[in-house]
């Protein structure tokens, strides 16, 4: 899989790339995983997602925090990595995640993965949420992300979405994440 490396977005698969000095790097991809959450909206919680706080009058419920967003990237890293999901490494019947903050646990499914011999390597997620409107959030959510997995922003992905008021995320009662993330071997 190749990958140009620019800092203007539009000129990252300009054909004439090479000549116009930018460089290509090359990346295996060892493997790949699929992550995927929806909670629901309610009253008198913070909305977190991508691990920053969005400005709404509604959160999500959830045991933890209900970053759905990182909830989703960890279930992709766990995929890809042959690890169990999030609800085993981090059961809603265990007291100690009652609140947790969402980004302790992706620092803790990379810290496992590491161990294992893996890194992340580039990570594409896709928010679905009728409201609020995630737009002036998505570079802030894409850098925290790639913070917390130990990437560069241009590796990260965040897209949103709405439900064209079809389904829970469509009227408004929910929000989901979709996440895909490529796993490389350390060496």
């Amino acid at each position: 899989m190749q990958r140009l490396l620019s800092r203007r977005p539009k000129d990252r698969y300009h054909p004439n790339a090479e000549r116009k000095g930018y460089r290509l790097t090359q990346d295996h991809i060892e493997r790949m995983g699929i992550g995927t959450d929806l909670h629901r909206l309610e009253p008198g919680r913070a909305l977190r997602l991508g691990g920053i706080e969005v400005a709404f009058d509604r959160g999500l419920r959830g045991h933890s925090d209900g970053d759905v967003v990182l909830h989703a990237v960890i279930d992709a890293i766990c995929g890809a990595a042959g690890l169990p999901d999030i609800g085993e490494h981090f059961p809603d019947t265990d007291p100690q995640y009652k609140d947790c903050d969402s980004r302790t646990l992706v620092a803790k499914v990379v810290e496992e993965i590491t161990e294992l011999g893996y890194a992340v390597a580039n990570l594409d997620v896709t928010v679905q949420a009728e409201r609020p409107k995630l737009s002036p959030y998505k570079d802030t959510m894409r850098d925290c992300i790639a913070g917390l997995v130990g990437i560069s922003s241009d590796r990260v992905s965040v897209k949103a979405k709405t439900n064209e008021g079809m389904d829970s995320i469509g009227r408004g009662d929910a929000i989901g994440c979709i996440a895909v993330v490529g796993l490389t071997k350390r060496g």
